[in-house]
C-alpha cells in the first residue's frame, strides 16, 4: 500500500542514513501522499523502528507503514550496507517528519 511512496524517499534517506554520524536528520513528507494511499487516520502514522545492526530490532507488524519501510530499507543493498554496522532509530511523527538517529551503544 505504501511500498511506491517509500519507494519515492529511498534515495534520500540513504543520504541522511550516512548523515547521521554528524547528528539527527529530519525529512519532511509529503502529507497527502499518505492520506491518499492510508486510511486517513493521522494517529496512524506515527511509528519508530529501531534498526540493530541490520535487523529490525523492535516490533512493528501492527504498523502497515513501518513494515513496508523497514522491508524496501533492508531489500535495498546500499542501505543494507550502511545499517549492518550501526545501530538506528527511524520515526515518524505526527507532522509527518521522518526522524533518522544513529544510536551510540557504549560498549561498542
Amino acid at each position: 500500500m505504501y511500498t511506491q511512496i517509500w519507494s519515492k524517499y529511498l534515495p534520500i534517506i540513504k543520504i541522511l542514513l550516512k548523515r547521521t554520524a554528524t547528528g539527527d536528520q529530519v525529512l519532511d513528507l509529503n502529507r497527502i501522499d499518505f492520506e491518499r494511499a492510508g486510511t486517513g487516520r493521522k494517529a496512524g502514522y506515527k511509528f519508530t523502528i529501531e534498526f540493530n545492526r541490520g535487523r529490525v530490532a523492535n516490533i512493528i507488524s501492527g504498523s502497515l507503514l513501518a513494515s513496508e519501510l523497514a522491508f524496501l530499507m533492508q531489500e535495498d543493498a546500499n542501505i543494507k550496507s550502511i545499517l549492518a554496522d550501526n545501530h538506528f532509530t527511524v520515526s515518524l511523527n505526527t507532522k509527518f517528519q521522518l526522524i533518522l538517529k544513529r544510536v551510540v551503544i557504549s560498549g561498542e
